[in-house]
């Protein structure tokens, strides 16, 4: 699955996004995520198979979904906050069955 998170301005996921893709690896799923800031997402979104919003631009939700054909979800504070994979990995199972 490719997953593209879209976040103010695509920097602060670093942590998250490895942290994702190591508990990807641990449970042997085929992962690939990317991050790009708001501004930009419009020019990749749809190489991706469901994007995810960084709770901090949860306002723009609306406008992201306006800019693509992909599902699209906003990942929980908390989830974001302290890298709870699996309940992230909930979110996206949850978008890819839209």
């Amino acid at each position: 699955m490719k997953v593209l998170l879209v976040c103010a301005q695509g920097m602060s996921t670093s942590i998250l996004m490895k942290k994702l893709r190591g508990y990807a690896e641990e449970q042997g799923i085929d992962f690939e995520i990317n991050a790009v800031g708001i501004g930009s997402f419009k020019e990749v979104c749809e190489k991706y198979d469901c994007i995810l919003l960084g709770p901090q631009i949860s306002y723009r939700k609306d406008e992201v979904v306006r800019g693509t054909t992909r599902p699209v979800g906003v990942i929980a504070p908390a989830d974001y906050g302290i890298g709870r994979c699996e309940n992230i990995f909930k979110l996206i199972d949850s978008l890819l069955q839209q």
